[in-house]
């Protein structure tokens, strides 16, 4: 791919993510595809999407948030045996599975996919 190409990828990723349709890892190798068919060039590789991913990532950002854990630990006096590490996964009623996106490095919330009509929400933790 030449740089052109992954920045319109980036850009593309970026403006869906803003439109609330974050892309899947196979999404984002599809649209890579994509582009190099219009030039008759061989696809990219299985894990090229988690690579490009990978290459992306902010340090300064990634430091950020475990600087602001510490902060908020130290200021409300938190005791290491009340920290517990734990993913919540949010899932529509009615739906069985949940899907990795790819979102921006500076996305401070959970991103969200949009979805079809009228959705009932349930955390479970």
């Amino acid at each position: 791919m030449t740089i052109i190409e992954e920045i319109v990828i980036l850009e593309r990723i970026i403006d869906l993510i803003d439109r609330g349709f974050p892309l899947r890892l196979n999404d984002v190798r599809d649209m890579a595809d994509c582009l190099l068919n219009e030039r008759d060039a061989t696809r990219v590789r299985p894990r090229w999407a988690e690579n490009f991913r990978a290459l992306a990532k902010d340090l300064a950002i990634i430091q950020g948030w475990f600087t602001l854990i510490q902060n908020t630990i130290a200021k409300y006096g938190i005791l290491d045996c009340n920290i517990y590490n734990f993913d919540e996964t949010r899932f529509l009623i009615g739906m069985l599975s949940h899907a990795k996106v790819v979102t921006t490095s500076n996305c401070r919330k959970r991103p969200r996919m949009k979805q079809p009509g009228n959705c009932e929400w349930v955390s479970v933790i």
